[in-house]
């Protein structure tokens, strides 16, 4: 069995090559969904009365929920970052489960997941630097400066660990579910699998999705709060 990424396609764009791979279109899907899915519910917004019902009370339940999440996680001043990590938490799960559709996860590919914990590495940065300004820095120095090249190492190590432990969940429960379709005779193939689709591509995957959002929360939230609070 082939477990690596497919090429579709190579361009030559200014000499440089650009190579469209599985990952890329199944990521341009999964964002049309999304984009659909977004402009129906904003549709939807502006039938919304002002005591809510139905369809009504699940967003907005949604939206208090992943609103209290960041707050709990990463503090009341960093809950402006609610909308980045929701959209990161919708992707990242629909991306994880569309291998029940017969997909490849965009999320089994090392690229995609590094590409999120770096975005979550630069906003540690960001709030690190700008709700703590030099003393951040000093932190790195701290117990000693001595210390200074490990807690460097420790920090650059985060979104390599993040992306690794999303991308490895989501490549092993690909590869096992591929093992069993493959060892497992054909008239067993359309009910034995179910019960374990159920959970490797649908609870393990939010359960790495809900573990990335709030390990990247809590990375940020920390960051931003001096070690005097």
């Amino acid at each position: 069995m082939d477990f690596n990424v497919r090429n579709f396609a190579v361009f030559d764009i200014g000499g440089v090559e650009v190579w469209l791979t599985e990952t890329i279109v199944n990521t341009w899907i999964i964002m049309a969904v999304l984009v659909v899915a977004a402009i129906i519910i904003r549709v939807s917004l502006c039938k919304f009365g002002d005591v809510p019902k139905g369809f009504q009370n699940v967003v907005e339940t949604i939206v208090e929920t992943f609103s209290r999440l960041v707050k709990n996680t990463a503090g009341e001043k960093l809950e402006y970052l609610g909308g980045w990590f929701f959209t990161v938490f919708c992707f990242i799960f629909c991306a994880s489960i569309s291998g029940v559709f017969t997909m490849r996860p965009p999320t089994a590919d090392w690229a995609t997941t590094f590409a999120f914990a770096l975005s979550t590495f630069m906003l540690i940065q960001f709030a690190g630097m700008r709700y703590r300004g030099v003393g951040y820095l000093k932190s790195f120095l701290t117990p000693n400066f001595v210390f200074a090249p490990l807690n460097i190492i420790g920090e650059l190590a985060r979104p390599i660990s993040l992306s690794f432990r999303l991308f490895g969940n989501i490549l092993a429960g690909m590869i096992l579910m591929s093992l069993l379709y493959a060892l497992v005779p054909i008239y067993l193939r359309f009910f034995m699998p179910i019960p374990l689709h159920a959970y490797f591509d649908v609870v393990a995957a939010a359960i790495q999705t809900y573990i990335f959002t709030v390990l990247s929360l809590s990375f940020v939230g920390t960051a931003s709060t001096p070690d005097t609070e």
